[in-house]
């Protein structure tokens, strides 16, 4: 998979519909890596009130980032893009407590293992694009 911007919309990467769909874009993939993009408006899910979205949403960007990255991979084999399933997080790390209002997140997720059914993803939330405010590793399944 070439490292280029992404041909795909998040609807036709992440199963997840409607307001469940928390990923705003996807900017860029390779084969072990993706970059996706969230815009913390006053229309954002979990909102809480003029502050932000909490900062314990961000494990929820993460698991939806690594689900456009496997839907990446599964459309570029000429698959369907299948349900997967968030099993953990181990050292969700955040500096704040909040996503402020009127932010951009630039969400990326890194293949650090997968055998079979099962995957490691090392994940990480940075605000514009420069501070990293949140990072974890998260382990998920997607099965057959």
């Amino acid at each position: 998979m070439n490292n280029t911007v992404s041909q795909y919309t998040v609807d036709e990467l992440v199963p997840h519909s409607g307001h469940m769909s928390l990923l705003d874009r996807v900017i860029n993939q390779t084969a072990e890596r993706l970059i996706a993009e969230v815009d913390i408006t006053a229309h954002s899910l979990f909102l809480d009130g003029d502050i932000g979205v909490p900062t314990w949403v961000g494990i929820e960007y993460m698991a939806q980032a690594v689900a456009a990255w496997a839907g990446v991979i599964a459309r570029q084999a000429g698959e369907d893009v299948r349900l997967g399933f968030l099993l953990g997080s181990r050292k969700y790390t955040a500096h704040a407590s909040h996503f402020g209002l009127g932010e951009t997140l630039t969400v990326t997720v890194e293949r650090a293992y997968q055998h079979d059914e099962l995957g490691v993803f090392d994940c990480s939330i940075y605000l514009n694009g420069d501070a990293e405010v949140a990072s974890a590793r998260l382990n998920v399944y997607q099965p057959q």
